[in-house]
C-alpha cells in the first residue's frame, strides 16, 4: 500500500478541517447546493468526456496504485539475475515453475519455457506493455480532467450565487445564503482539485512511467536470457536502468570483497 499518498491526502484534509474547527461552527462550511454544483457537476462533465469503460479503468488504476506498490529496480534486477542463473544451469524449461513477482514477468517466462521465438516474445510483451500503458493513461487522464473541471465548476457556482444575491438585493435575508453558495463553491472546487484530483493524477502518472520502465527491463532481460547469455552480461546490461549513484554503490560493494580476497593471498 502506498502510505505516502494516503498520509499526504489525509493530512491535508485534516489540516483544512482543523483550521475550520478553530473558527466558527464547521456546519457553516457545509452547503448542499454548493456540493451539488461542484461535486455532481464536475463528475458529470468528466463523464461526458470519457466512456464508461474508461471510468472503470480509472477506478481500477487508482485502487491498484494505492493497494499495490511496484518493486524497486534494484530488487527487480536481482530477481532477473536469479532467473538468468537458473536458466543457465537447468535450461529454459525450468523457468515454468519460477515464482515471479509480476504477472507480466510470469507471462514472459512461460513463453520462454514453451519455446516461443524471440520475435514472438517481444511482440506479445510489447503489446501487453502498450495495453497496460493505455489503461494507466486512462486513469490519469480522468483525474487530470477532474483537476481542471472542479475549479471551473466552483467558479460557475460562484457566479450563480452572485446572480442570486444581486437579484434579491431588496431582501436582506437572501443575501447571506446566496453569498455562501458563491464562496463555498469556489472553496469546494479548489479543494477537490488540489487535495484529491491532482495528487491522484500525479501519482498515476508517476506509477505509469515506473511500470513502463520495469516492463521494458523485463522484456530486455528475457530476450537476453533466451539467448543463453552469461548472467554477468545480463547484469551489465540491466545496470543501465539504475541511477548513477546506485550503480556506483553497487560497484563499490563488488570491488571490496575482491580486494579483501587478494589481500589474503600468501606472499611469495
Amino acid at each position: 500500500m502506498d502510505l505516502a499518498t494516503i498520509v499526504g491526502m489525509v493530512g491535508a484534509i485534516a489540516m483544512v478541517t482543523g483550521a475550520i474547527s478553530l473558527g466558527a461552527s464547521p456546519m457553516i462550511f457545509l452547503n448542499p447546493i454548493s456540493l451539488l454544483i461542484v461535486v455532481g457537476g464536475s463528475l458529470m462533465v468528466v463523464l461526458s468526456q470519457l466512456r464508461f469503460s474508461e471510468c472503470r479503468m480509472a477506478l481500477h488504476a487508482v485502487s491498484r496504485a494505492f493497494k499495490h506498490s511496484l518493486p524497486d529496480t534494484a530488487s527487480t534486477i536481482e530477481e532477473v539475475l536469479e532467473i538468468s542463473k537458473l536458466a543457465r544451469k537447468r535450461g529454459l524449461l525450468s523457468l515454468e515453475d519460477f515464482e515471479a513477482s509480476s504477472r507480466y514477468l510470469k507471462q514472459g517466462l512461460q513463453m520462454l519455457a514453451d519455446g516461443f521465438s524471440a520475435e514472438t516474445v517481444k511482440e506479445v510483451l510489447d503489446k501487453e506493455r502498450l495495453m497496460t500503458l493505455d489503461r494507466n493513461q486512462a486513469g490519469a487522464r480522468a483525474f487530470t480532467m477532474l483537476n481542471e473541471v472542479a475549479p471551473a465548476m466552483g467558479m460557475i457556482g460562484t457566479l450563480i450565487g452572485l446572480v442570486q444575491m444581486l437579484a434579491n438585493m431588496d431582501d436582506p435575508s437572501s443575501i447571506g445564503p446566496a453569498m455562501a453558495v458563491a464562496l463555498l463553491t469556489t472553496l469546494y472546487g479548489v479543494l477537490i482539485a488540489n487535495v484529491i484530483a491532482k495528487p491522484i493524477a500525479e501519482k498515476l502518472e508517476t506509477r505509469m512511467h515506473q511500470q513502463e520502465k520495469l516492463q521494458a527491463l523485463w522484456t530486455d532481460a528475457l530476450l537476453v536470457i533466451q539467448e543463453d547469455k552469461n548472467p554477468r552480461i545480463v547484469e551489465q546490461m540491466l545496470l543501465a536502468y539504475l541511477p548513477d549513484e546506485v550503480r556506483d554503490r553497487r560497484n563499490v560493494k563488488e570491488v571490496k570483497p575482491a580486494k579483501a580476497t587478494s589481500s589474503e593471498e600468501p606472499n611469495g
